[in-house]
């Protein structure tokens, strides 16, 4: 049976992770950025950091101006336009000594746990914060004065509002008064949804079926249904977690993980004697992104849109298969989510130990619903008046049986080899009047892929490396009032520009980019949202290559020589810019690239022609084609030489001649010529004295050895030109002036004593004659989890000696055959 399981679950993860081939390619659900920003590229970022780590609460408050960010044992209030102005307001709030200390006891560690880890940061009222920390392992909260902003003398008990373990998911939120939160609260950590600053606390129900099954909580949401309903309904709280699946008794499914959304009722009271001071309106379904069984929710982002009952909700999904992972968005509607609460129930058959469809009778009011106006017309004012068959009903039937689903039954975006770790949204009005989605999602690695959604697919726009040092982005924060992002991680927050349209330097660029804050005015791209008449400007988020009309007024690339001789390899790279785009070159004006020719190979870094022959002479052209566009990226004019011109490169050693006698010289440099040679006369006999001193010292002291070393004879020749054969003896000069010298212990000599000094290297070749590869540096970048090579070249530089090019640089070509220079793009990070 676990065979036949294994089996299955095999093939609906082979066919899932695939992209629904059936309705899409696998390439849509797997999308490549368009444009990688590394750090060093990163335009107008604004970065704030203290003495303390992690940055992971934020509160913005965009009509003040304010951004609030809580840390490990610190507030911060930091002007939102400009957060490092360094007009920001501190709060240091860290745990005692004494408490770090009984954290130690607990065994805890004093590294990471035994610290005041700020989780909870909201506004209570007009003037004062409500902050809740860890404190060791011993929760507190406060409220703060915004006025004065610091810290007060009073503190409550955070153990039921906050968690004990700062690793522990965690959400909260203050509506009307009341704290919800969702959390494994003390020392058991058993998960619960807890209501407190209220009238009637509440928390869910410690039944033998758990309402909550090892929940993992990522976030909550209020969406205020009560706004214009014709029925009289209340506002829920929507929470997002991830728990052990229960509903397959299967002990192979038995620890896996599934999504979940569950909801509650804000003017939930609870029962007056079944579920007394515990939720009554507590109900839960699985959210689908692709995989069941093998999904985890990392987070999650309900997407204002002006009315509740169009709200949407976003999901960054982790989609784990043994040592395999990826990520994934999905989309949901806030109709589905209501279809699927409003669905049958599952039970749990004691018999057979599995859930399964309840099919049974349903009592009324309907368990689990809030309290409407046809319920008051019926006498049921508040949840504690609901009769005791609707609560215990409840307490057996929190589960609901339909899935929720995403928009089009399918993820919108897949990412191999990439984590995400948190997503917001943002909708923009573009040039079309249409609105569009605009995801920023945050990954594990330090890095932002900004994309957006066009009708069922995402286009990823860029991805942004953030930080130097790889670490998780905790927190996305979107002010429309400043147009920028705040990120919030370990070592500090930073603050984007959602959009940086002076990037693209052509109206092709900014028509391919896809960014609905970008348009093309007819000279440069810019933000739709900071010009008055819109009526000129370009933009094209449908199809991505329309609107580009003048494109003769855009100057084109400097033409680039390269001169080589016959036989040896030259390199004309092609710079893309986008990842999306494939180069095509073309020969002479209008011929294309031959597709037959062997010694052409195109790679992403542009045309490598090898053993290059003088047919090979033109004019060479580098397109840049993408999604049906071409735009001219670099212009080179190729000139294969049969040998080199003698009067420009002689290989052979020159030997500098003394000037005629008949010549010219000035005083100066009689001057500089008798110096020199006086100087040179002086460094001689200096040099024939110390060889005569050494000479004597070894004739008086015999022969030098040392034990357990073989004698190597080193020859020392003096300057005597009478010196014809070798004596035979030992240390002895003979009369001849040779000195022989048996050291104990020396490298052996080279083969070849007698080999003159290397020639001194020819003058450099002019900068015509260059090849494009000279040294070939190598730039390792990181895309899509992906590494690649790409081949950078110094245009002003001078290539080697022509006669042993070839055989120096073989080996690379050998192997650079086999992996990048290929016939089309590398599809490796596709």
């Amino acid at each position: 049976m676990k065979t036949h399981l294994l089996g299955y679950l095999l093939a609906l993860f082979s066919v899932s992770i695939m992209g629904y081939s059936s309705r899409r390619p696998a390439t849509d659900l797997d999308a490549t950025p368009r444009t990688t920003i590394t750090y060093n590229d990163l335009l107008d970022v604004k970065r704030f950091s203290s003495n303390v780590v992690n940055y992971s609460a934020l509160l913005l408050e965009d009509e003040k101006g304010i951004l609030y960010v809580g840390a490990r044992g610190a507030i911060f209030s930091l002007n939102s336009s400009n957060i490092a102005a360094g007009t920001q307001r501190t709060i240091y709030w860290e745990a005692t000594p004494g408490k770090q200390t009984e954290c130690l006891t607990k065994g805890k560690n004093n590294k990471t746990e035994c610290f005041n880890h700020i989780k909870l940061l909201q506004r209570f009222n007009e003037t004062h914060l409500y902050a809740c920390g860890t404190y060791a392992f011993s929760p507190l909260c406060t409220y703060i004065d915004d006025r004065s902003f610091s810290l007060p003398s009073f503190f409550e008990e955070g153990k039921e509002k906050c968690p004990y373990d700062p690793s522990k998911g965690y959400t909260g939120l203050i509506v009307d008064g009341g704290l919800y939160t969702a959390t494994r609260y003390e020392f058991r950590s058993l998960p619960d949804i807890r209501r407190n600053l209220y009238q009637r606390s509440l928390k869910t129900e410690e039944s033998p079926l758990h309402w909550l099954n090892d929940a993992e909580f990522v976030t909550s949401v209020l969406v205020r249904e009560s706004v214009n309903s014709i029925v009289g309904d209340d506002d829920k709280i929507y929470y997002f977690f991830t728990e052990r699946a229960g509903e397959d008794s299967s002990s192979f499914l038995d620890k896996t993980q599934v999504a979940r959304v569950a909801r509650i009722c804000k003017s939930d009271l609870g029962g007056k004697k079944i579920l007394q001071r515990k939720w009554t309106s507590f109900l839960k379904a699985r959210l689908v992104c692709s995989i069941p069984y093998y999904e985890v929710l990392k987070s999650a982002y309900a997407l204002d849109t002006g009315s509740w009952d169009t709200t949407t909700f976003y999901g960054a999904f982790i989609l784990q298969w043994r040592n395999m992972e990826a990520s994934a968005i999905c989309q949901y509607s806030i109709s589905d989510v209501q279809k699927a609460f409003e669905g049958p129930y599952m039970e749990y058959q004691a018999s057979s130990r599995k859930w399964s469809r309840y099919n049974g009778e349903v009592p009324e009011p309907r368990p689990g619903s809030c309290i409407t106006h046809e319920l008051r017309k019926n006498g049921f004012n508040s949840s504690l008046d609901l009769p005791n068959n609707v609560l215990d009903f409840l307490k057996l039937h929190t589960l609901m049986y339909e899935e929720v689903k995403p928009v089009g039954e399918q993820p919108l975006l897949m990412k191999k080899n990439v984590i995400y770790t948190t997503i917001s949204v943002d909708r923009v009005m573009a040039l079309d009047e249409k609105q569009y989605d605009v995801l920023f999602i945050g990954t594990g690695d330090g890095w932002i892929h900004k994309a957006v959604v066009i009708k069922s697919v995402v286009h990823i726009i860029e991805e942004l490396e953030v930080f130097k040092n790889a670490q998780p982005v905790e927190s996305l924060v979107i002010s429309k009032r400043e147009k920028s992002l705040y990120v919030g991680a370990q070592s500090g927050v930073l603050q984007l520009p959602l959009s940086s349209c002076n990037r693209y330097i052509s109206c092709y660029d900014c028509i391919l980019a896809r960014d609905p804050y970008c348009g093309w005015d007819g000279e440069t791209c810019r933000e739709i949202v900071t010009e008055e008449d819109r009526s000129q400007m370009t933009q094209d988020l449908q199809s991505g290559n329309r609107g580009c009309l003048d494109i003769t007024a855009e100057a084109p690339p400097l033409q680039k020589n390269r001169t080589v001789l016959k036989g040896d390899d030259v390199l004309l790279q092609c710079d893309l810019n986008s990842n999306l785009a494939r180069a095509e070159w073309v020969v002479n004006g209008t011929e294309p690239l031959p597709e037959s020719e062997a010694r052409h190979r195109v790679g992403v870094d542009g045309l490598l022609i090898t053993d290059t022959l003088p047919e090979h002479n033109g004019d060479y052209s580098c397109y840049a084609e993408e999604n049906g566009l071409q735009s001219l990226v670099a212009m080179y004019t190729l000139n294969v030489l049969l040998e080199l011109p003698k009067e420009r490169v002689d290989l052979e050693p020159t030997v500098i001649a003394p000037p005629p006698p008949d010549s010219q010289t000035s005083p100066d440099m009689e001057f500089v010529y008798i110096s020199v040679i006086t100087i040179l006369g002086g460094l001689c006999f200096v040099l024939v004295t110390v060889l005569l001193y050494v000479s004597c010292l070894q004739k008086r002291k015999g022969k030098y050895t040392m034990g357990g070393s073989r004698a190597t004879n080193v020859e020392l020749q003096t300057v005597s030109a009478n010196f014809k054969e070798k004596p035979e003896g030992g240390l002895n000069s003979g009369p001849d002036g040779c000195l022989q010298i048996i050291p104990g212990e020396a490298p052996p000599s080279s083969p070849n004593k007698d080999a003159p000094p290397l020639p001194p290297p020819p003058p450099p070749l002019p900068s015509e004659f260059t090849n494009g590869i000279t040294t070939l540096p190598n730039m390792l970048r990181k895309m899509n989890g992906n590494s690649y090579m790409l081949l950078g070249q110094n245009e002003e530089s001078v290539s080697p000696l022509y006669n042993s090019f070839t055989e120096e640089l073989s080996k690379f070509l050998e192997k650079r055959k086999r992996t990048q220079l290929v016939e089309q793009l590398d599809e490796s990070s596709v």
